[in-house]
């Protein structure tokens, strides 16, 4: 899990939070902006709303008896243990807990990039059994919306291969779990995504949008020019030039439409 940041340990953090943003704030600065926010009248009208979100990613529990044999058993769970005050009324106790990222189905679009690939790694291995494709196609859109994911599948003793995909792959820094299936073996690589950078938009000294020389150089590319270009010889290799690209498990060719139509037209003349 990452760290908190600067901007989540200030009392001022509390009016950016979100419920992506709340899984790098860490128990103790829940407890912090919390109390900030007594100071604060904007704050305090909104409190429930910001409780709520900080929900989203923690475990809260409310303490009826504030007594330390309670305190002392919360804690050894790994809660926290402090005070809040959300209305007028007297503070309470409250036990709160960052929620753990255990099984895929914990996975959301919220904390997919909030933890490390090592972790990712970490909670695939605890589920798997059939490899990626037994993942529904919701968990492998949300992990592939934080990670750049791709697999190979592999005779077992060619995975390791010197200068195959593996060793590529793991040099390039990602991370990686192998599924057995039999003699062969499943390698998923995970490596978590750059942040996406927010387009900007250029402004002209007249106050409006950018001219044509502000768009990229490949916008004023002409697509069909696509067409001109020489289509690729298809490849021909033998049963000894096998490598890991012809083993790749996340490829899938559609149907030709041509020949489902042609068939649908046999069917139709019996």
């Amino acid at each position: 899990m990452k760290q908190p940041t600067a901007n989540a340990k200030k009392g001022a953090g509390l009016k950016s939070l979100n419920k992506s943003s709340v899984w790098d704030v860490q128990e103790n600065d829940v407890f912090r902006m919390l109390d900030s926010a007594e100071k604060d009248a904007e704050l305090k009208d909104n409190l429930r709303h910001y409780v709520d979100i900080i929900r989203s990613a923690f475990m809260i529990e409310e303490l009826k008896e504030d007594l330390p044999a309670v305190k002392k058993k919360y804690e050894k769970l790994g809660y926290k243990v402090g005070q809040v005050r959300l209305d007028d009324a007297a503070k309470v106790t409250w036990a709160v807990k960052k929620r753990p990222i255990m099984r895929v189905t914990d996975l959301t679009y919220e904390n997919i990039r909030h933890i490390s690939a090592a972790k990712l790694i970490e909670v695939l291995d605890r589920n798997f059994g059939g490899g990626w494709d037994s993942l529904s196609q919701s968990i492998q859109d949300i992990i592939e919306s934080g990670f750049d994911i791709s697999t190979t599948t592999l005779p077992k003793d060619r995975l390791h291969k010197k200068g195959g995909m593996y060793e590529k792959k793991v040099a390039d820094g990602y991370e990686v779990l192998e599924v057995a299936k039999g003699t062969w073996v499943e390698a998923i690589f995970a490596k978590l995504k750059p942040e996406p950078e927010k387009p900007r938009i250029k402004f002209d000294q007249k106050g409006g949008e950018g001219s044509e020389e502000d768009l990229p150089e490949d916008d004023y590319r002409n697509h069909d020019d696509d067409d001109d270009e020489e289509p690729e010889e298809p490849m021909d290799f033998s049963d000894d030039e096998i490598n890991e690209e012809n083993y790749r498990t996340t490829f899938e060719i559609a149907a030709d439409p041509d020949d489902e139509a042609e068939e649908l037209s046999e069917y139709g003349d019996d």
